[in-house]
């Protein structure tokens, strides 16, 4: 397991030390993986809506057989 140091004012550390049977360590360990969690569930909505606005319906005219015969006769 890696060490990291977080500093925090005077004040906090006084008031942390009334409730020294608290487990400081394991608070901060949560409050990291639910940091953790809720980036990584904003990274997963925007990449579903960029793959919305990517896969937006293409227009009723639109013959995509039609095309990849005129790309293909370009040759």
């Amino acid at each position: 397991m890696s060490t990291i140091t977080v500093r925090i004012d005077p004040e906090v550390k006084k008031r942390m030390r009334r409730y020294s049977y608290v487990n400081w360590s394991e608070v901060v360990r949560r409050a990291i993986l639910e940091k953790l969690r809720e980036e990584e569930r904003r990274d997963l909505a925007e990449a579903l809506l960029i793959n919305e606005e990517l896969r937006r319906k293409a227009p009723e005219e639109w013959d995509s057989a039609e095309v990849i015969r005129a790309w293909r006769r370009r040759k």
